[in-house]
Parts: structure tokens; C-alpha cells; sequence
């Protein structure tokens, strides 16, 4: 069995290519996560053949999204939901992302979108982890479609080389638990990676032609929680790795402030496109800018 959610798109959704914006593809994906988990059981009592009330007690641990093609404006989205694993304390969620009312019978249908993302449930009043109870257990295996596990990513090399850029919370982006909510994360990740970007390239002539990139794939790991703060956070990003029409970028999340050992609060991994605005395909960047790049792959010295 299979959630079905319409999501109402707003026009604040979309990017400078007029299309929607990779961090509101995730929050759509929230926004059904929470439909579903909410009418297939309440806070106010789930039925034998429902989802226990995951929606106040549960977590992101790590978020994985693949962008099939580009979304323009339109009234709605359809989002199916599936749940692929089910452990003892932990469970996973699929996602696929159609542009309209389309079947999944269809195999013409426009996907869009296509995600997953593994949850703990989890205990706000004493602040830990906690198991699935057996209603839970039971409600989540009603969408079962069994799947390949979520596997996290590890650390990067310890000698990479790293540019760095403040992150600021804004209040707006904390949720009903004290705690910036997942989406947030997409959008402070993003928001460093424009900035340091824009330092990669700095130095390029004049007469570089524009770069337009899409993103095709993030994936992120969520390792503690953040908290609304006056003083920023930090983002620090490298080059991971570096195509004919793509790079990854990869970032951590950071707390300057923590000790070393519990500094990182979340980890990304982000597949950028060059994309041809006119023709709306991928298109190799500039050579300029795959330069630019290349030069970050090179290690530092070892200290």
C-alpha cells in the first residue's frame, strides 16, 4: 500500500530558472511525510490498522534525493510514500514526485523527483532515542515494499581542502521542538555552497562566459541537532570530485565553538550539472570554471 499526498506549490518555490528550487522539493517531501504519518494515525489514538503518532516524536538521520528532471510552477505536485525498511529503532520512507495526477500504473508518468529518507523515532522529553513500539511497528509495515538499506556516508579525507563561510540560523528556522528543522539544513548547505562557489571563481576573467548549474543528487547526514543561536554556525565545503558536465561538492556543517570530536553537526554531498537554460539540458561549464575546480581536487601539504 502506498500514501498518495497533493502538495499545493507556491510561486516563492521557484529559482532564478524558473524552476522550483531544490530545498522546496524537500520540503515538499516534509509536507506528505507529515500528511501521512498524521492521517494514518493522530495524536489523539491510531487504529489497528495505522501508523502509530510518529509526527511529534521522530527524526531525520539522513536524507537522500535524487532530481529526475527540472519542475516548473504549476498547482500541485503528487507524491507517493512507501516505507522500505522497518528496524528496531529506525525506519525508511520512499519518495517518488510526479508532476501532476498521474498513476503510478503509468509508465509515461513525469517523474520528478525520487527520495528517500531514514527516520528515528525519538523521546523530546528526555532527549535520546528511542525503539519503535510494536503499534508503530505494525502500522509502517502496512506500506511496506521492501528496499535496499540506507547506508550513511563517511567522513572526508582528513588533508582535503576546505573553504569555509559563516552560517547564520534564523528563527523562522527552528521547528515546534527547539530544533532547526531538516529543511533548513538544505537551504544553509545551499546557502554556502553559492557563496563558496562564488570564491572558487573569483579569480576567472572577465570574458568567462555565465555558469548555470542545476542540482541532480543531495544527500545529507544528520549527526546532532542545531539550535537557534545569535552567533553563526560554519559551513566548509571541498571539491569532491569533478566531470565533464558535473561536480560534487562536499560539506560539513559545524559548530566553531564545540570541541573537535563533536564539532560537525551534519554532513553533504551534492551533485551540481551545468545546464543550458535555452535548450533545458545539461551542458559542460565553461572550461574556466572546470579549471577553477580542478585546482581545489589538489590535497594539502600534510602538516
Amino acid at each position: 500500500m502506498r500514501h498518495v499526498y497533493e502538495c499545493p506549490m507556491r510561486w516563492a518555490d521557484l529559482d532564478l530558472l524558473g524552476h522550483v528550487n531544490n530545498v522546496a522539493h524537500v520540503d515538499v517531501l516534509q509536507e506528505a511525510r507529515i500528511d501521512m504519518l498524521r492521517r494514518r494515525g493522530s495524536a489523539h489514538g491510531a487504529t489497528d490498522d495505522a501508523p502509530a503518532p510518529l509526527t511529534r516524536g521522530s527524526v531525520v538521520v539522513r536524507l537522500e534525493v535524487g532530481y529526475v528532471a527540472p519542475l516548473r510552477l504549476r498547482r500541485h505536485v503528487r507524491v507517493e510514500m512507501w516505507v522500505s525498511e522497518v528496524r528496531a529503532g529506525a525506519f525508511t520512507i520512499d519518495y517518488e514526485v510526479t508532476a501532476g495526477r498521474s498513476s503510478s500504473d503509468d509508465p509515461e508518468r513525469d517523474v520528478v523527483l525520487r527520495a528517500r529518507t531514514l527516520l528515528a523515532p525519538y523521546d523530546f522529553d528526555a532527549d535520546r532515542p528511542r525503539r519503535l513500539t510494536g503499534a508503530e511497528r505494525d502500522g509502517l509495515s502496512a506500506f511496506l515494499e521492501p528496499g535496499e538499506p540506507v547506508r550513511r556516508a563517511r567522513p572526508g579525507p582528513p588533508d582535503a581542502v576546505w573553504s569555509e563561510v559563516p552560517c547564520a540560523v534564523r528563527f523562522s528556522d527552528v521547528d515546534v521542538f527547539g530544533h532547526v528543522n531538516n529543511v533548513a539544513y538544505v537551504e544553509l548547505f545551499q546557502e554556502a555552497r553559492i557563496k563558496t562557489f562564488s570564491e572558487l571563481t573569483a579569480g576567472l576573467p572577465d570574458d568567462t562566459p555565465p555558469l548555470s548549474v542545476v542540482v541532480a543528487r543531495t544527500e545529507l547526514d544528520y549527526l546532532r541537532p542545531v539550535l537557534f543561536r545569535a552567533e553563526p554556525y560554519a559551513v566548509r565545503t571541498r571539491v569532491a570530485e569533478v566531470g565533464r558536465t558535473s561536480f560534487v561538492l562536499a560539506s560539513e556543517l559545524v559548530d566553531p565553538e564545540a570541541p573537535a570530536d563533536t564539532a560537525v553537526m551534519a554532513r553533504a554531498r551534492v551533485v551540481v550539472v551545468g545546464f543550458d537554460p535555452e535548450a533545458q539540458r545539461a551542458a559542460a561549464p565553461p572550461p574556466a570554471y572546470v579549471e577553477a575546480l580542478r585546482a581545489r581536487l589538489v590535497r594539502a601539504d600534510p602538516a
